[in-house]
Formats: C-alpha cells, sequence, structure tokens
C-alpha cells in the first residue's frame, strides 16, 4: 500500500486498524512517513505508543520488526550474532574430512550462513512489500551506550558487521522508537527523530477508542468504564491505568456479563486496572464507592 497523503488520510488509515488518534499525532506520523524521519514517542505506559507501530505496520502492509529494549541491551542482541554452535559442527566436519583450508575455511564460517540476524539488521535487509516498520521499544530501559551505537543505525540508516562490512538499507525502515520516560533518552539521539509526547486521551477520545477495541461493549457501561478510569487517574496512584486497562477492563467487565459498574464488581476486577497492590488496597471499601459516585454524576445522558 501506498503511504497516506495527507493528514486526514492518516487518520482514516489508522482509525481502520482500531487505533483512534488525534490531529497532532496523525500530523507527525505523516511528516515521519514524508519525510522518512525516525518518531519518538514518550509518554505514560499504557497509552498506545506500541499500538501506533502495529497499526502503521498493518495499514501501509509492511513487515512489523520489533526491538524489546532492555537493560544491558548490547550490539549483538540488537543486530546479528554468529551462529556458534553450525559453526563447531562445520569445523569438526572439516577436520574429519582432512580436507579443511583454513582461509576457505574462515570465509565460509563467516558468511550469511552462518549469520543470525537481530531487529536492526533484518531492518536494513530489502523487502518486497517495501521498507519494513522497526520498533525500537521501550528505548528507556537500555543504557546510555546502547543509544550511542544506535546513533549510526539512525543516522545513515546502516549497520556494520566487523567479518562483512556495512550493511545499508536500500530504503530506510519507518521507525518508531517509544520511551516510558523511566529515565532521559540524549538529546543526541532525539535531535535525530521528530518528537510526540503521547498523553491520556480525553473523554470523547477514549469512549471512541473502547468503542474501536471494544464494540461489543454498551454505550451505558462504556462510558462508566471511562468516566471511572478518568477519576482514577486523578488519585494518588503509583501506577495510573492507561488506555490498555481500560479496554482490558471492558473486556473483562463482557466477560462477566456485567451491565453496570457498582462498588462490589470494582473491588472483584480491581486486578485488570491497577498493577500494584498498594493502589488496589487505596481503592477497597469506601474509595470505590467515591470515586464511582463522582465518575456518574459527571456523565450526560448518552
Amino acid at each position: 500500500m501506498t503511504q497516506p497523503n495527507s493528514i486526514d488520510a492518516v487518520q482514516a488509515m489508522l482509525g481502520e486498524q482500531g487505533y483512534v488518534c488525534g490531529r497532532a499525532l496523525a500530523t507527525v506520523v505523516f511528516l515521519s512517513l514524508k519525510l522518512g524521519r525516525p518518531l519518538f514517542l514518550e509518554g505514560e505506559a499504557g497509552v498506545g505508543k506500541t499500538e501506533i507501530a502495529k497499526a502503521l505496520a498493518s495499514g501501509l502492509n509492511r513487515r512489523l520488526i520489533r526491538l524489546q529494549c532492555f537493560e544491558g541491551l548490547d550490539a549483538s542482541s540488537a543486530v546479528y550474532e554468529w551462529n556458534f554452535p553450525a559453526q563447531m559442527v562445520a569445523i569438526r566436519t572439516a577436520e574429519a574430512s582432512g580436507g579443511a583450508d583454513r582461509g576457505s575455511l574462515q570465509t565460509e564460517l563467516f558468511s550469511d550462513d552462518y549469520l543470525i540476524e537481530r531487529p536492526l539488521l533484518q531492518a536494513m535487509r530489502p523487502d518486497e512489500h517495501g521498507a519494513p516498520v522497526l520498533l525500537i521499544d521501550e528505548l528507556d530501559r537500555t543504557d546510555e551506550p546502547f543509544e550511542a551505537f544506535l546513533l549510526e543505525a539512525l543516522s545513515d540508516f546502516q549497520v556494520t558487521i566487523p567479518e562483512l562490512g556495512t550493511v545499508q538499507a536500500p530504503e530506510p525502515p519507518i521507525v518508531i522508537v517509544t520511551s516510558n520516560r523511566t529515565r532521559e533518552v540524549h538529546d543526541a539521539l532525539k535531535r535525530r527523530c521528530l518528537y510526540h509526547w503521547v498523553d491520556y486521551p480525553n473523554f470523547e477520545r477514549e469512549i471512541e477508542i473502547l468503542h474501536a477495541r471494544a464494540p461489543e461493549a454498551a454505550e451505558a457501561l462504556s462510558r462508566e468504564v471511562v468516566a471511572f478510569v478518568q477519576h482514577l487517574r486523578t488519585e494518588d496512584l503509583f501506577k495510573k491505568p492507561g488506555v490498555a486497562e481500560t479496554i482490558d477492563w471492558a473486556k473483562c467487565l463482557l466477560a462477566l456479563d456485567v451491565i453496570n459498574l457498582s462498588p462490589e464488581v470494582i473491588g472483584d476486577t480491581l486486578g485488570a486496572i491497577l498493577k500494584y497492590q498498594d493502589d488496589i488496597q487505596k481503592l477497597q471499601g469506601s474509595e470505590a464507592k467515591r470515586i464511582l459516585d463522582e465518575a456518574k454524576a459527571t456523565l450526560e445522558p448518552a
């Protein structure tokens, strides 16, 4: 599929994949596609940063390549590594046959046949459907040395393999970098990207999202769920629920055949929206009823 030629087309394409976004986010996505610049998305966990990469890949019919970041991530995990067991088998086989030529054997051992491609190298390879979508997810979990390593990949869209040389992408991949801001990412990397802060949606947009992702939920229940979650985010919690938790909770309530929220139902299903015991304890007893009453008071007739 060809890339969308307007901001409205971006919104429509993402909407067809069940991803509801505002014009500001659609604009930065459009510019990222138009200019071939990586897109750096920052925001709280669960607000849809990862999902936009999935929606883009699906909407554009491109391959999605995901690099999940973690502490200690290095080049061998992100770019490539050699298939050491297979290399050892080849060496033993050559020695057993008695015809091992050291020079030719070394050339063979460090060829594509023994190369295990990791996400960054995969993203540099040609693809018949067009450049893939490369998702570098939760970059803030890595160490600063890995950020420095990424600069080459994001600046020139190439990676270097000492034994084989430099591999450059024939067409730059569509790069989405996400961060939950557990630490600040260095400015040098941010400068190579377009930036957007993905915030919690307002009431109406979260209703749209819920309709798209859990369309079987009744209107009245959807409004109560969103109103409750939005009020919950104003509380002093260790981890506020994201949009992902709103969707999960609505699906849990549907599985229980719940029609309307009640303090009892909320108490039984808090594990779907809150992930820390301290937060759950805060909502036991009358607190859940207080927040529910406040949420219902803000709702207008559907």
